[in-house]
């Protein structure tokens, strides 16, 4: 058995404990939550956009329905806060695009269960990656989903 001692003033052992703390800190922050962008997919092209969105189970039409650039203001707006909870549970988040313009892409579904018409998808696109996206159907019984497609009976 080998046992070592060391004596250290408390200054020293502060100081050890704070460079310990700082180690810890930056792996954190490098090892962490915010978009790594290596991982995120990029969105250089619509081809890129549409293999995008069949990887989430969705067949949409080759082109966009429409195209549109806004600028998000700086803060969130309030009726923005729960569309944002959506975002976040899929992974996305809109607090990252705060101030900057963002494009916004629809597309026609061509593959929603039980709804061959009024179903749209919308990808919101940040720097060439994925910011947002939510489906919308539209007419009787309509509503606003995440990206993620949905499970049908028998699955």
């Amino acid at each position: 058995m080998v046992i070592f001692t060391a004596k250290f003033s408390r200054k020293k052992l502060l100081l050890v404990l704070l460079a310990a703390a700082a180690v810890l800190a930056l792996a954190a922050v490098l090892f962490s939550g915010g978009r790594d962008e290596s991982e995120t997919p990029q969105l250089l092209s619509n081809e890129d956009r549409v293999s995008y969105l069949a990887s989430w189970g969705w067949e949409v039409d080759s082109e966009p329905l429409e195209t549109f650039q806004l600028l998000f203001p700086d803060r969130l707006p309030e009726d923005y806060a729960e569309y944002n909870v959506l975002q976040k549970s899929q992974g996305m988040d809109l607090e990252q695009c705060l101030g900057k313009p963002v494009t916004r892409y629809t597309y026609a579904v061509r593959n929603y269960p039980d709804r061959p018409d009024g179903v749209q998808i919308n990808l919101y696109v940040y720097e060439e990656h994925p910011a947002a996206g939510d489906l919308v159907v539209s007419g009787a019984g309509g509503f606003r989903a995440g990206l993620a497609f949905p499970e049908t009976e028998g699955e």
